[in-house]
C-alpha cells in the first residue's frame, strides 16, 4: 500500500533539479543568503566587546579611549549592515527569478511527460486530480522555494553561527543551551512527523475534491435530470470532510507547536539568566576557547545569543509545516513525472512517396502517395510498401484489466476500400478494437497486421497519422472554426478547410455564424449545438484525408434530417478508404461491406446486410424487433 509521506530523497532530488537549471545563479544566491545570515549572528561578538571595554575602563578608570573604540565598533558594524541589506536584497530578487523559472519549467516537464503517457493512465486517473498537480501542487512548491527553504537556511546558519560564538565564549552556558535544544528537537521531531503524514494527505485529499467538482461540473445536466443534486452535495460533503479531517489534524500539530517552543525558549532565557549569575557569583573558572574569564561581558551578551538561538530554532519550526506541504506537492509532481510513458519500439515509418515503373521509391515533396519505409536490419536494405489501407487482425486476445478477457480470438480483415462496421451490445468490444488499431492499447496475443506489417513494428506517431477517427464524444479546442477543422492537417490551407467542411455537410451552419469560420470558440464549442460540434469534427477528420477511417457512432447526436446531409457527405469521405464503423442506429451500417456482430468480445456473425438477415440470428432480430440497437 503506498504511503501518504513524501518519499526520501524529494528534497535532494528537487535541489538537484534547480541547480541543473540555474547552475550559476543558483550558487549565487546562496552565498549572498550564506553571508546575509552570517552577518545577523554577529552582533553579539560586538556586544561583547563593546562590554568588555566598558568594564576593563570601569576597574582602570580611564575613560579617554572608550568613545573612540565604540564608535570604531559601530561603524565597522553599520558596514556589515549595509552589506548584508544588498546581499538580501540580491538574494531575494534572485530568489523571485529562480522561483518563477523553476515553477515554469516544472509545469513544462509535467506537460510533456503528460502527452508522452499512454490511454490507460487518463482512463484511470480522475482528470481533476492530474490538474491539481498544476494548481494547488505547483503552489505549495512556490512557497517552500521561495519563502521556505531561504528562510529555513537562514535560520539553520544563524543557529550554527551562534552555537559556534557560543562555544567560544562559555562552555558551561552552552551545555544549559544545549540541553534545551534537545527538548525543542525531540518536540519538533513528534509534532512535525506527525504533521508531516497529514499535510500529505491533505494534498491528496484536495485533488479528489477538485476532481469530484470537475466532474460534476462536467456532468450538470445529467445531475439536473435525474435529480441527483442531494445525492451529489452529500457525497461532495463527505470528500469535503475528508479534507477538513486531515487538514484539521495537519494545522492542529502545525499550530501546536509553534507556541511550545516558543515558552520553552523564554523558560531556557530564564534559566541561563539564573546559571550565568550564578556561575558569576561563585567565580567557576570558565570553560571556553576564548579565555575569557566569566563576567559581564560573557552573560549579557549570552542572553542575547540564547534569545536569538531559541527564536531562529523556532522560525525553523515554522517553516518545517510549509516544507512539509511542499514535499508533499512537490512528491506528487515527481510521481506524474516518473510514470512511465508510452513505449514505442516500432521502426517502419511513413513517408512521402512516389511510383515509377512500378518501382516505389521515397521523395521529399507531397505526392498524394505514401508508403511504410521498412528497414531490414539482418538484410542491410530498406523496401517500401504502398499505404492502402488493408488491415488484418488474427486470432486476437485482449484485456483491460488481467484476469478479465474483452476480446476473445476475434480475426477479420478489411480489404482497401472496404466498409467494416461492428454492431453489438454495450461492451461488446466495438470501441476495444479501434482502440488497438491506433495502439492506444497493445494486443495479449495475436496478431494484428497493416499492409502486411505487423502494427507493433510501426511507429504509432506514424500509424496514427495514416487514420483519421471521429469519436461518439467530440472534442473541441479554444480557437476558430479553421482552427479546430485544420487540427486534423496543420498544414492544410484555408480552402482544403473549407472543402472538407463541405465535404462533411459542415459549411452550411459556418458560414451562419456570427463570424463564420472565424468564430471563435471555448469550453470545448460550448456556443454549438452537439451535432454540430460533430459536424466539425467529421471534417477535422475529413482534411486529414488518411486511407483508413475510423468512425465511433459518428452520427449519433445528429438529428435524422442532419443525418441525411451527414451520410452523403460521409459516403464521399468513405469513398476509396478502408472505414471502420461502430454504429448503434443499424440504418447507418446496412451499405457496409461486412458487418459484424460481436457479443462479450466473440464475434459471433459475420456478413453483408442481406447475408445476415436471411440467417435469422441475432443481427435478424435486432434489426426487426428494434430500430435501435440501444
Amino acid at each position: 500500500m503506498k504511503k501518504n509521506t513524501a518519499k526520501k530523497g524529494t528534497i535532494a532530488r528537487l535541489l538537484k533539479m534547480m541547480f541543473g537549471f540555474y547552475p550559476v545563479l543558483l550558487p549565487l544566491t546562496l552565498l549572498c543568503i550564506v553571508f546575509s545570515a552570517t552577518v545577523s549572528s554577529i552582533p553579539a561578538i560586538f556586544m561583547q566587546n563593546i562590554i568588555a571595554i566598558i568594564e576593563q575602563s570601569w576597574q582602570s578608570g580611564d575613560w579617554n579611549a572608550v568613545g573612540g573604540e565604540i564608535i570604531k565598533f559601530v561603524l565597522i558594524l553599520v558596514v556589515f549592515y549595509v552589506l548584508s541589506l544588498i546581499a538580501g536584497f540580491a538574494w531575494n530578487q534572485m530568489m523571485a527569478i529562480i522561483t518563477q523559472g523553476t515553477l515554469k519549467k516544472m509545469r513544462e516537464k509535467m506537460f510533456c511527460r503528460m502527452q508522452t503517457l499512454p490511454i490507460k493512465y487518463f482512463d484511470t486517473h480522475n482528470h481533476g486530480d492530474i490538474m491539481s498537480h498544476y494548481t494547488n501542487d505547483i503552489n505549495t512548491l512556490r512557497q517552500m522555494i521561495s519563502q521556505s527553504l531561504p528562510q529555513l537556511m537562514i535560520s539553520g546558519i544563524t543557529v550554527m553561527t551562534i552555537f559556534s560564538i557560543m562555544i567560544y565564549y562559555c562552555g558551561w552556558l552552552t551545555m544549559v543551551v544545549v540541553a534545551g535544544v534537545i527538548i525543542m528537537t525531540l518536540i519538533i521531531k513528534k509534532v512535525g512527523g506527525g504533521s508531516a503524514k497529514f499535510f500529505f494527505r491533505q494534498q491528496t485529499a484536495l485533488g479528489e475534491v477538485e476532481g469530484f467538482v470537475e466532474e460534476i461540473m462536467n456532468g450538470q445536466k445529467v445531475v439536473k435530470v435525474f435529480c441527483h443534486e442531494e445525492d451529489s452535495k452529500a457525497d461532495f460533503d463527505r470528500l469535503n470532510d475528508k479534507l477538513f479531517y486531515e487538514s484539521e489534524k495537519a494545522n492542529k500539530y502545525a499550530n501546536t507547536l509553534g507556541p511550545v517552543l516558543n515558552n520553552i525558549g523564554n523558560v531556557l532565557y530564564v534559566i541561563v539568566a539564573i546559571c550565568g549569575g550564578a556561575l558569576l557569583i561563585s567565580g567557576v573558572d570558565n570553560l571556553s576557547l576564548s579565555g575569557y574569564p566569566i563576567g559581564i561581558s560573557i552573560v549579557v551578551p549570552f542572553l542575547n545569543m540564547t534569545k536569538q538561538f531559541t527564536g531562529n530554532i523556532n522560525q525553523v519550526s515554522h517553516q518545517v509545516n510549509a516544507i512539509v506541504m511542499g514535499l508533499a506537492g512537490t512528491q506528487r509532481i515527481f510521481d506524474l513525472l516518473d510514470q512511465e510513458p508510452e513505449t514505442d519500439n516500432g521502426y517502419v515509418t511513413l513517408v512521402n512517396a512516389k511510383e515509377e515503373n512500378g518501382i516505389i521509391s521515397e521523395c521529399s515533396e507531397r505526392t498524394g502517395l505514401w508508403a511504410w519505409k521498412h528497414p531490414h536490419t539482418a538484410e542491410g536494405n530498406i523496401t517500401y510498401t504502398k499505404l492502402c489501407g488493408d488491415v488484418r487482425l488474427a486470432e486476437v486476445d485482449f484485456e483491460y484489466v488481467e484476469g478479465k478477457r474483452i476480446l476473445n480470438d476475434v480475426s477479420l480483415y478489411a480489404k482497401p476500400g472496404q466498409k467494416v462496421a461492428f454492431v453489438g451490445a454495450t461492451g461488446a468490444g466495438k470501441t476495444t478494437i479501434t482502440n488497438l488499431l491506433n495502439r492506444f492499447y497493445d494486443i495479449a496475443d495475436g496478431k494484428i497486421r497493416y499492409d502486411g506489417i505487423n502494427i507493433n513494428k510501426i511507429r504509432k506517431s506514424d500509424l496514427r497519422r495514416s487514420m483519421g477517427i471521429v469519436l461518439q464524444d467530440t472534442n473541441l479546442f479554444t480557437g476558430t472554426v479553421m482552427d479546430n477543422i485544420r487540427y486534423g492537417k496543420l498544414d492544410a490551407t484555408d480552402e482544403e478547410c473549407i472543402a472538407a467542411a463541405k465535404l462533411a455537410g459542415a459549411d452550411d451552419f459556418i458560414t451562419r455564424l456570427p463570424e463564420g469560420y472565424d468564430t471563435e470558440l471555448t469550453e470545448n464549442g460550448a456556443n454549438l449545438s452537439q451535432g454540430q460540434r460533430q459536424l466539425l469534427s467529421i471534417a477535422r477528420a475529413a482534411v486529414a484525408d488518411p486511407p483508413v477511417m475510423i468512425l465511433d457512432e459518428a452520427t449519433s447526436s445528429i438529428d435524422t434530417r442532419t443525418e441525411a446531409i451527414v451520410q452523403r457527405g460521409m459516403d464521399a469521405l468513405m469513398k476509396g478508404r478502408t472505414v471502420f464503423v461502430i454504429a448503434h442506429r443499424l440504418s447507418t451500417v446496412k451499405n457496409s461491406d461486412v458487418i459484424i456482430v460481436l457479443d462479450h468480445g466473440t464475434i459471433i456473425e459475420r456478413g453483408n446486410h442481406e447475408e445476415l438477415l436471411a440467417q435469422k440470428g441475432q443481427y435478424y432480430q435486432l434489426y426487426t424487433g428494434a430500430f435501435e440497437l440501444e
